[in-house]
């Protein structure tokens, strides 16, 4: 049946595999007990149906069994009392119940198998859901220390190749560019300043030199 083939499931799950494959550890072990616990109420309820079926069975087989053993006395009285007729139809009944209290005892042996059947999923499950509660929180917790571990030895590994220093070198390298390229900026800017002033202090005494000259020769 589907129920005790998702039992067998669970049951053979191993946890530690399922942790480390899992992409998000906690959410799966939480789960994975939630479904033993939703399986596990389904099973017990299977239990106590089977149980309740078995006893049904052999309270009709037994019931069959009476039917056989008072239709065979009315046999034995109608042969006592010469009337063949009756003992005829007595033992025709008493075959027809004898057959239904086989049928019934052949059910039960089967529904007595099917309960042993599942009341071993239902220990074994029960098993394996005190197993996953008492180890959730340790698979958890060693699976995060794993994961810290995998990150510490990454970092250490970058730290070691000399990937941060060389970018560390690479932000030192762009900052001196910027400053040298502001530096020289500001230095064009200065000497264009100075050339412009320059200009103005020669175009005055060019201008100072032509007066002079014209007041000279009197012009």
């Amino acid at each position: 049946m589907a129920l005790l083939e998702r039992v067998s499931t669970l049951v053979r799950a191993n946890l530690n595999d399922l942790i480390d494959k899992a992409e998000h550890p906690e959410k799966m072990i939480k789960q994975v007990i939630l479904d033993m616990q939703n399986q596990l109420l389904q099973v017990k309820t299977q239990v106590a149906i089977a149980i309740a079926d078995q006893h049904l069975l052999d309270k009709k087989k037994k019931e069959n069994e009476e039917r056989v053993a008072d239709w065979m006395r009315k046999a034995e009285l109608a042969v006592d009392k010469k009337q063949d007729d009756l003992a005829r139809a007595a033992l025709q009944r008493v075959e027809s119940y004898r057959e239904l209290s086989e049928s019934f005892a052949q059910q039960l042996v089967d529904q007595k198998a099917q309960v042993e059947n599942l009341k071993s999923a239902l220990r074994n499950l029960e098993q394996k859901l005190t197993e996953a509660q008492a180890k959730a929180d340790l698979l958890v917790a060693q699976h995060r220390r794993a994961r810290a571990v995998g990150k510490a030895s990454d970092a250490k590994m970058a730290a070691g190749n000399g990937s941060s220093a060389n970018a560390f070198n690479r932000m030192k390298h762009k900052v001196a560019h910027a400053e040298a390229h502001s530096n020289a900026k500001a230095e064009i800017a200065a000497d264009d300043m100075e050339d412009r002033l320059a200009a103005l202090e020669k175009e005055d005494r060019i201008e100072q030199l032509l007066a002079d000259m014209k007041a000279r020769r009197g012009a």
